[in-house]
């Protein structure tokens, strides 16, 4: 007791001297002096109008910004700018901003200064910020201007965080801005969209205060924090092994959950448990999981394949692609007198030519129907026979049918129509695509681009189906083939594939034999069943093998049979596929595979014991 006294006087006396010698005073700042306050900071809500999707290839139209600082307005800011470009229709019709409004607009070199001067120590802030922040930086990147060291929130990421699937069912603008009765709607202009996005900021703003957050760090770091359930699951991948392979998180029935590949496994597991990870169904499946099993593999090859075919044998649900390889749809001639086109599920060797494999009905469907455009093959599904004649159909009235029906067309007349097809598929497409393309072209010369549009891809889905066949059959006919890769350090990455089926897989060290390490793959390398009836490897499979052939530094050590594309083939049809794929670009240029929904099983956030309720703050939640 006697020595806290002393302690106590000892600490006044030094105050009292520090005083005395005029050297300033320090005080231990409390929790709630920490941070910036959030009333006393000023933010500047930004929105932009631009002519695409992406800054490489589209440039800004219109700026939008709202400056406000405790809930009040201090300043607006907005203007058209010239890109220096034609406005896409689409883009016209969306915004309603065309070529005229910015001809006499300034450039966005200009503008940026204006704009840049108005946001000065704000804080930016934008509703799905990396695509309007993206914007300006790239073109003050162009500009040769510094952009500035500004603190930012998306307000998207912020609803994401806050609100569940029962309130919204995304995160879209046009959703929240209903939600929270903005004073202005959403129109897809730079500074309507902008004020609705301040009213949404204040909606979301006011879900933070029973949650305990009031200053700029606290917001910031909740964008960024990580679900306490999700964190202590950290220790599931202490004993996953460095380098390629594939992982299984499984669930409480030891039940596959979710299956990936990596050339690095332990740093990809980990990233699971960390805030970098924003999937939805992600985050559900990590708060399912129970274990981490890791698959060690010789290369990014064998990883592949070994994700692929677990996939497809568990079919996990929290995984996307790859999950019924067994629905994959194939466009099929048959093999009869007068042979048709049907699709089916299952490719059959000796049953007919198969073209595809396509991802869905519509493409499969697609394909038929421009296959049917030029070639008059009979489209009735019943079996026909040179012997019994029936009546002629609608399509023969057309011309869009020799009528084999009805005898006026023989076997082998019917026979060459098929053949163009069989040629198409198996090495040279010419006969069957040049009638389509210079339909296309007269379709174009009287002006009707809409039909022109459509049966141009359609077109492109043939070729790519076509293309895709050859490919896949000139690896699958090869009884055996090795190959080989540096593997950076000296050594070499080997693959024996059969059949287009990778059956062994393996790495000779710098200094070790090529030679042994090949003879011991292929002693213990699969065997593949001699059925005809099916195939020897999946065509995800045999894609993923092509693929890694490939690649540059790839070397073919032996092949046993042929290995050769057809000639012609598709090649000199690439441009035209490049072309279709430049038009669609056009056509929806703000294209984005990142969703805006809400989370699914949404990251918890805890309010502050004591902390007030406020309106519209959303109902408390223990921890599971």
């Amino acid at each position: 007791m006697a020595s806290s006294s002393a302690r106590l006087a000892g600490i006044a006396a030094g105050r009292a001297a520090r005083a005395a010698a005029g050297l300033p005073r320090y005080e231990q700042a409390t929790i709630d002096e920490l941070g910036t306050p959030l009333a006393e900071i000023t933010f500047v809500v930004v929105d932009l109008e631009t002519t695409g999707g992406s800054p490489k290839d589209s440039a800004i139209t219109e700026i939008g910004a709202v400056k406000v600082r405790g809930g009040a307005v201090l300043g607006e800011f907005q203007t058209l700018v010239d890109p220096g470009c034609e406005i896409p229709p689409y883009i016209s019709v969306l915004t309603g901003i065309t070529s005229t409004m910015v001809a006499t607009a300034p450039r966005i070199g200009a503008v940026l200064p204006s704009f840049l001067e108005f946001a000065r120590g704000a804080v930016l802030v934008a509703h799905n910020a990396p695509f309007d922040l993206g914007f300006l930086k790239a073109a003050c990147a162009e500009n040769g201007i510094a952009w500035p060291a500004a603190a930012s929130v998306d307000t998207a990421v912020l609803a994401r965080r806050l609100l569940t699937r029962d309130e919204v069912p995304n995160c879209k603008l046009a959703t929240l801005a209903p939600y929270f009765r903005t004073s202005t709607e959403p129109c897809h202009r730079a500074l309507a969209d902008a004020r609705a996005t301040v009213d949404v900021l204040h909606g979301l703003f006011e879900r933070l205060g029973p949650l305990g957050i009031t200053s700029l760090e606290e917001l910031t770091g909740l964008t960024r924090q990580v679900d306490p359930e999700r964190r202590r699951k950290r220790h599931l991948a202490d004993t996953v092994p460095p380098g390629p392979g594939v992982y299984l998180f499984r669930g409480p029935r030891d039940e596959p959950l979710y299956v990936g590949t990596s050339n690095d496994l332990r740093t990809r597991v980990r990233s699971y448990f960390t805030a970098g990870e924003q999937r939805s169904r992600i985050t559900e499946m990590v708060a399912l999981a129970q274990r981490v099993d890791a698959i060690p593999c010789a290369h990014d090859l064998e990883a592949a394949v070994r994700e692929l075919r677990l996939i497809a044998e568990h079919k996990p649900r929290y995984n996307r692609r790859s999950r019924f390889p067994e629905r994959a749809l194939w466009v099929r001639l048959t093999e009869e007198p007068f042979p048709r086109l049907s699709v089916v599920r299952r490719v059959r060797p000796g049953a007919g030519v198969f073209l595809g494999p396509f991802p869905d009905r519509r493409a499969a469907d697609a394909a038929v129907a421009v296959i049917h455009e030029s070639l008059p093959l009979r489209q009735c599904t019943g079996r026909l026979s040179p012997r019994v004649l029936g009546t002629a159909c609608a399509l023969a009235g057309m011309g869009r049918c020799g009528a084999p029906c009805t005898g006026a067309q023989s076997v082998d007349e019917y026979a060459e129509i098929a053949a163009v097809l069989r040629t198409a598929v198996a090495a040279d497409p010419q006969a069957l695509l040049t009638p389509l393309l210079a339909r296309v072209d007269r379709l174009a010369a009287e002006e009707r681009y809409e039909d022109a549009a459509v049966l141009r891809d359609r077109i492109a889905v043939l070729v790519r189906a076509v293309r895709r066949r050859q490919r896949l059959e000139s690896l699958a006919t090869v009884p055996e083939l090795v190959l080989a890769r540096p593997d950076g350090d000296g050594g070499w990455q080997l693959s024996v594939v059969r059949r287009g089926r990778l059956v062994a897989a393996g790495c000779a060290a710098r200094g070790t034999s090529v030679r042994q390490t090949l003879a011991d793959l292929r002693a213990t390398a699969e065997t593949l069943p001699d059925a005809e009836d099916a195939l020897a490897a999946s065509v995800d499979e045999t894609e993923l093998v092509l693929r890694w052939m490939e690649k540059p530094g790839t070397r073919l050590v032996e092949v046993s049979g042929t290995l050769a594309c057809p000639v012609p083939g598709t090649g000199g049809y690439s441009g035209f596929l490049d072309r279709v794929e430049a038009g669609r670009a056009g056509r929806d240029p703000f294209a984005d595979s990142r969703s805006l929904g809400t989370r699914a099983r949404p990251e918890r956030v805890f309010p502050a014991p004591h902390g007030p309720a406020g309106r519209g703050a959303p109902p408390l939640a223990s921890p599971a």
